[in-house]
């Protein structure tokens, strides 16, 4: 390997190990690998064009090109593009969204925060715009020891966001991979010299060798003293910026600012590409378990980007929760559940039926309460992985007619929950007034809601944009393709429009039956829906999404009384009638039959038959991609070696069954001399033009240190190209293809399996090509000039000659 091409691996290295530092930054650290994939794409295309005639600035400036398509692959594959695989004006606007919705997230969420896409966004461009930055500076411009600022300063971002959950593995990492460039800098600048002189074996006083030795040795102890000496240096508890964050006062960022976990970002997260895992598993006492949802929390506010909470305050959580907010109705019974969190839920929200009473948890230090949402939130990283707890929650059935008389909400529930951005699009308000125009109470109002977003032909499609903002709303009623996120928040603006006060809840669909009245729950049940508010019965579910969930039975306006017995029932509740749809399965469960899938998928316990991507529009695109970029990057090799087949071809070759040698022209002789040439250049020789060709043969044997065999065929190729240019007589009838190929074998055997390597898939003289494409350009651009100035002076000709014939004429007249 070439000391350039050192540089450029180890400038990548220090890269991606300097980037470890920001793997707390996130819950999930699978986001890593997508940024070492794009720190590879720059290193190759930087050693691509640096092997170019282009000038050294276009090197960084191809680098950034390729990130930014790499970015719109990733990032932006919704917006339009131009033949499926060049992003178009759209695909920019998509990425500049998510850009803006990943700077949202850094002002929302603490560390760690969930992995959003424009969070991921933000990481993978910055350690990519970091490793062209070290590519430039180490490689390119050859300033290696620079190349330590931008890695300091990635270092110096992560560990210090960080802050507790850091760790000296990432400073050592991260040194380790500097030191390596800068030996790999310092290694480069003697090869310039000449062939490196490694002194004695033992590496004695004075040698090149000693003296390496003794420059790794400092290096070594260096990071091994910066590593050490913090372990034995006082502590302060204070400096100039406080960092200490063991508070845990229950406010915003309390308690390691874990609260502040959204789970409407897990939920965007999940659901494009579900796993299929299992979550949690839950077992209820009551025939109600499979139409039961599993609420995490919710999000009272919507500013015109976002629903989120209003408020972060929470309260530490003693076992009992607090009495549902607007519940005044006596005598709803009680169920009981009893779940089980498995390993792959690490960070969530803890999941519970609403409106819950009591929870039992083996440590309820490790939750803070909300009492404005009654959501439990966890103090601690993965303070849910593996947890076992058991809820108390009330069932509250009202009837269709209980619900049309409720009393209007109070003041204080309107104050909070009507409240709407001042530039809500239109077509919100237009939709929900002329929906809901038949209608007379709020519930007929917001079932009327709920039965147009089922039966009017919005289709459920996670593929659409993942945001729940105002421009989000109007997308989503345009085009009616959406999932739970979008049909929920529009649910409740256009509620708050019609004046009932709404919400945005957050959890999981119903699971899938087990047996033994035990129910899975898998990440493909991620869930959002509408809670909307009626005075005496407090926040009540509704389901506006199709295809998924259970709609509630008093959403059916002839519903009869719906009354949960206390103990274990003989038959289970009838479906409400939107819900009663033809099945083909007679074994299918409610909640399938709800959905409209019995008969039409098989979804087993603990997971559900994920849509297949092979057809995607994501994975063509990015397939189509990597074509092209594949077939650019053998451009080299298979050119070298079509030339070369074609040099050989014409390097003399004795007739089939013919008797003494061939005569060569002039034409084959020096092409067989160019393939000798390149030859040496694709191995590590560069060709000297300044060399008579018998000067240039001994050269390439003296360097290459080519056998004899090998060496005297390079002799005879240089004696027939003298021949050639310098001789009165030109016959060559020697077959130089065959002496070609010896002193091109000699070569390869010299070269080792790295040179042989980069010979066959990068070879040095593919920079011919360049040139001759350049050649041509230039050659275009003349040939159009010259016909413009033909054109022109034959449109412009006879006007000139008649003026001049004028003139001519101006004194005789």
């Amino acid at each position: 390997m070439t000391t350039r091409a050192k540089l450029t691996a180890y400038s990548a290295l220090a890269t991606a190990l300097a980037a470890l530092c920001l793997t707390p930054l996130l819950t999930t650290k699978g986001w890593i690998t997508h940024a070492y994939l794009v720190v590879a794409v720059i290193a190759v295309v930087g050693a691509g064009l640096r092997r170019t005639p282009f000038y050294r600035w276009a090197v960084p400036l191809g680098q950034l090109v390729a990130l930014l398509l790499l970015l719109l692959l990733a990032f932006a594959t919704s917006g339009a593009s131009w033949g499926g695989i060049v992003p178009g004006p759209e695909s920019l606007r998509t990425l500049a969204r998510a850009f803006e919705q990943g700077l949202n997230d850094i002002r929302e969420y603490a560390i760690p925060a969930p992995p959003s896409a424009g969070l991921r966004l933000i990481m993978i461009t910055s350690i990519g715009l970091i490793a062209v930055a070290v590519d430039t500076v180490a490689v390119t411009y050859r300033r290696s020891a620079l190349a330590g600022l931008p890695l300091l300063a990635l270092y110096s971002v992560g560990n210090g966001l960080a802050g507790d959950r850091g760790n000296w593995l990432w400073f050592a990492a991260a040194a380790a991979g500097y030191l390596v460039l800068l030996f790999a800098e310092g290694q480069d600048r003697v090869s310039r010299w000449g062939r490196v002189f490694r002194g004695t074996p033992h590496g004695t006083e004075g040698s090149s060798g000693g003296l390496s030795q003794s420059g790794r040795q400092v290096g070594v102890v260096a990071l091994a003293l910066a590593l050490l000496l913090p372990a034995f240096l006082p502590r302060w508890s204070s400096g100039l910026v406080n960092s200490g964050g063991t508070a845990s006062s229950g406010k915003h960022g309390g308690a390691g600012g874990f609260n502040s976990l959204d789970p409407l970002v897990a939920l965007n997260d999940a659901l494009p590409e579900p796993r299929n895992v299992e979550l949690l598993t839950y077992k209820m006492d009551s025939p109600l378990a499979d139409s039961t949802y599993l609420r995490t929390g919710s999000l009272d506010a919507f500013d015109g980007t976002r629903w989120k909470l209003s408020s972060t305050d929470t309260t530490e959580f003693k076992g009992t929760l607090p009495a549902p907010d607007g519940l005044t109705v006596p005598d709803f019974p009680e169920l009981k559940t009893t779940v089980r969190i498995s390993d792959r839920l690490e960070n969530a929200w803890l999941p519970m039926p609403y409106p819950a009473r009591t929870v039992s948890l083996r440590n309820t230090a490790d939750w803070q309460l909300d009492s404005l949402t009654s959501a439990l939130q966890p103090t601690r990283d993965k303070a849910i992985k593996g947890l076992g707890y058991t809820v108390t929650s009330l069932y509250v059935g009202p009837t269709a007619a209980e619900l049309r008389s409720a009393p209007q909400a109070p003041d204080r529930i309107r104050a909070q929950y009507l409240d709407l951005p001042r530039d809500l699009p239109p077509i919100v308000r237009q939709k929900a007034v002329s929906v809901t125009q038949q209608a007379r109470t709020p519930y007929d109002k917001a079932v009327a809601l709920q039965e147009w977003f089922t039966r009017s032909g919005f289709t459920y499609d996670v593929k659409t944009r993942s945001d729940s903002g105002s421009d989000a709303m109007a997308d989503f009623l345009t085009r009616r393709r959406g999932y739970c996120v979008h049909f929920a928040s529009t649910m409740a603006a256009m509620a708050r429009v019609l004046d009932i006060p709404a919400r945005v809840a957050l959890g999981f669909t119903p699971g899938d039956t087990k047996g033994g009245e035990v129910y899975s729950v898998t990440d493909s049940m991620y869930h959002a829906w509408p809670e909307l508010y009626f005075e005496g019965y407090g926040w009540m579910r509704f389901e506006p999404t199709p295809t998924r969930g259970v709609p509630p039975e008093y959403s059916d306006q002839v519903a009869a009384p719906t009354t949960a017995p206390t103990t274990q029932p003989t038959a289970q509740p009838q479906p409400s009638a939107s819900a009663q749809l033809p099945s083909a399965n007679p074994d299918c469960d409610p909640k399938l039959r709800s959905m409209g899938e019995c008969g039409e998928r098989d979804k087993s316990a603990g997971g559900a038959l994920a849509d297949s991507w092979l057809f995607s529009g994501k994975t063509l695109a990015t397939l189509a991609s990597a074509l092209v970029l594949l077939a650019l990057l053998l451009t080299p090799m298979v050119w070298r070696a079509l030339l070369r087949r074609r040099r050989l071809g014409a390097g003399g070759r004795r007739r089939p069954g013919g008797e003494g040698s061939v005569e060569l022209t002039d034409e084959q002789v020096m092409a067989a001399w160019d393939e000798l040439i390149d030859s040496a250049w694709d191995l590590g020789i560069p060709p000297d033009e300044s060399r008579t060709p018998r000067s240039a043969a001994r050269r390439i044997a003296e360097t290459a240190e080519l056998d004899e065999a090998s060496a005297a065929a390079a002799g005879r190729v240089a004696l027939a190209t003298e021949r050639v240019l310098y001789a009165r007589t030109t016959q060559v009838t020697t077959p130089l293809a065959a002496d070609v190929r010896t002193a091109r074998d000699g070569l390869r055997a010299g070269a080792g399996r790295r040179g042989r390597t980069r010979a066959l898939l990068l070879p040095a003289s593919s920079a011919q090509l360049w040139w001759r494409l350049s050649d041509a350009v230039l050659a275009a651009r003349l040939a159009v000039r010259r016909r413009a100035a033909r054109l022109t002076a034959a449109v412009t000709g006879p006007v000139r000659r008649a003026l001049r014939r004028r003139k001519g004429d101006g004194p005789e007249s």
